[in-house]
C-alpha cells in the first residue's frame, strides 16, 4: 500500500499489447535500449512496453516539474520481476529530494500493457 505522504507523483499508462508501428522504436529509444531489446526474450512486445514505461515517467514528471522530458532523456532497464528502472540525467532532476533513478512496475494482461511510476517524496 502506498501512502500519499510517501510519494510526490504518480504516472500510469496503458497501451494495446501489440507491436509498435514501424519506425517508432527508433524515435523513442536510445542505443542502449535498442541493444537490450534486440536480445530480449521474444515473449513480450518489448517496444510497446518501453513506450508505455516512458509515457508513465512523463506523466509523473511533468506535473511535478512543469518541464518537458524527451523520450531519450529516460533510459529504461527492465527487470524480470515486473519492474523497471529509469535513469535520468542529473541536470533534469527537480530541486526536491527525488532520486535520479525512477522505479516503476509493469504488467501485461487482457490485451494491455500497463505501467506505473512512483516518485518518492
Amino acid at each position: 500500500m502506498a501512502l500519499q505522504e510517501d510519494y510526490v507523483a504518480l504516472g500510469i499508462d496503458a497501451e494495446v499489447d501489440e507491436e509498435l508501428p514501424s519506425g517508432v522504436l527508433e524515435l523513442i529509444s536510445v542505443n542502449e535500449e535498442r541493444e537490450w531489446l534486440a536480445n530480449a526474450p521474444r515473449r513480450l512486445n518489448w517496444g510497446r512496453l518501453l513506450f508505455s514505461a516512458k509515457e508513465s515517467i512523463f506523466k509523473a514528471w511533468f506535473p511535478l516539474t512543469r518541464e518537458w522530458l524527451e523520450f531519450e532523456d529516460a533510459v529504461i532497464t527492465f527487470i524480470p520481476d515486473g519492474t523497471f528502472v529509469a535513469r535520468l540525467p542529473n541536470t533534469l532532476m527537480p530541486t526536491r529530494n527525488c532520486a535520479w533513478e525512477l522505479r516503476g512496475r509493469f504488467s501485461i494482461a487482457n490485451g494491455l500493457v500497463l505501467t506505473a511510476v512512483f516518485i518518492a517524496g
